[in-house]
């Protein structure tokens, strides 16, 4: 039986909010093993003086939990 796990995560980049999703799984990833799919919850960015200067993407991102026992 496969069996999941799901953390929230919050990615930030300075260019866009593709690279913001890429920075968090890319982030996670170097701790979390067996990583299989992320879910946009939500977008947002940060403005100073009118202009955009931070994009933010919150993600779900799931994982399968391994099994220390192998029948």
């Amino acid at each position: 039986m496969t069996v999941y796990k799901i953390i929230n995560l919050i990615g930030e980049s300075e260019k866009s909010f593709s690279d913001a999703v890429n920075n968090a799984v890319s982030k996670a990833a170097q701790t979390v093993k067996q990583i299989k799919y992320s879910e946009i919850v939500r977008f947002s960015t940060k403005i100073e003086n009118g202009m955009v200067t931070l994009y933010q993407a919150e993600i779900r991102l799931s994982f399968q939990v391994e099994n220390e026992k192998q029948i």
